[in-house]
């Protein structure tokens, strides 16, 4: 694996897990998987897999939930774990608990990433991967987006060390992330950016035109998926 160079010295090559969150019933979209809305043809859940693949994450966990045969067609010619979250209407955090659990547990750091972000690329993760290098003494490390008007807001997906996950298991379900993120502002890590691609997902069929109108490129549904 070899080693990188650090101001203080040498060490070993961050071992890196991720989390994708793909459980959604989509809802405000029809009831269809917006995990499988194609930008360019490809299924916003791979682009997702691709991005954390060529960043050098070393293992995926693809939670799913609601249209969990569809999106496991879709991702199953990858080497990922993939893990059914048995009641993907108690909230997104279950779906992060279940992947912690199922990711191995070698890991240094850990990145949840919701799968609906048709933007993301492997240089917005390796930015990401940079930052948290770079973190300092804090234990995760969130993007924070500057818009137009000079306000800043925070953006995913988030990294975090490895060493939060048997705590965030072993606590209450709505412990991990934003919650912990707000209650432990001292730990946090900003990395501030003007990259707009953190910011941008997909919830709702004005979401669709938006990014349409701001990028040009259409989100389309595969011919398969009519709405519920």
């Amino acid at each position: 694996m070899g080693c990188l160079l650090k101001a203080n010295g040498l060490y070993s090559r961050t071992t890196i897990g991720a989390v994708l969150l793909a459980a959604g019933a989509g809802a405000r979209l029809g009831g269809r998987p917006k995990a499988l809305l194609e930008l360019g043809g490809v299924p916003l859940v791979l682009r997702q897999l691709i991005a954390l693949s060529g960043a050098g994450v070393d293992e995926v966990a693809v939670v799913v939930g609601h249209h969990a045969e569809a999106v496991e067609a879709a991702v199953s010619a990858f080497p990922i774990t993939i893990v059914r979250n048995p009641s993907p209407d108690d909230g997104q955090v279950s779906s992060v608990r279940l992947g912690l659990r199922a990711l191995s547990p070698h890991l240094d750091a850990i990145i949840v990433a919701p799968a609906d972000m048709p933007l993301i690329d492997t240089q917005d993760i390796v930015a990401l991967i940079g930052a948290y290098k770079k973190r300092g003494d804090a234990a995760m490390v969130a993007p924070r987006v500057r818009g137009d008007d000079g306000t800043a807001a925070p953006g995913n997906p988030v990294i975090f060390d490895a060493a939060l996950r048997e705590p965030w298991l072993a606590a209450e379900a709505d412990l991990a992330c934003r919650k912990w993120r707000d209650a432990h502002p001292e730990q946090v890590h900003w990395f501030d950016t003007d990259n707009r691609r953190y910011r941008i997902d997909i919830d709702t069929p004005d979401d669709m035109r938006r990014f349409t109108d701001e990028t040009g490129h259409a989100l389309r549904w595969p011919a398969a998926i009519e709405p519920a």
